[in-house]
């Protein structure tokens, strides 16, 4: 049987996390075997950028920050289940690949 793994992504820990609980809540009740659900590290995004506009005083930096979560997740491939997963309400914030092996 052919595996699917199923990669989610956002700037959001808590909503990627109860996307993860509803997909995995979906897997379990279909008895379906899976895999985890790995915690990957997350990826920060700093851009420093000058506080002064005309560049004229003290040279004065503000950080911005973003953070990228990402979880993934390994189950059997099966056809009727997948077509379940794809249904779970997806916030914008939330972006999911499933690929197959």
């Amino acid at each position: 049987m052919a595996k699917a793994r199923i990669k989610l992504s956002s700037s959001d820990s808590t909503i990627l996390d109860s996307v993860c609980q509803d997909i995995v809540k979906v897997v379990d009740r279909a008895g379906i075997k899976r895999t985890g659900l790995v915690c990957l590290p997350t990826k920060k995004m700093v851009i420093p950028v000058r506080k002064s506009a005309c560049g004229g005083g003290t040279e004065t930096y503000e950080h911005w920050q973003m953070r990228i979560h990402k979880r993934f997740l390994d189950i059997d491939a099966d056809e009727r289940v997948l077509k379940k997963v794809m249904r779970v309400e997806m916030p914008d914030k939330v972006y999911v690949e499933i690929e197959l092996k």
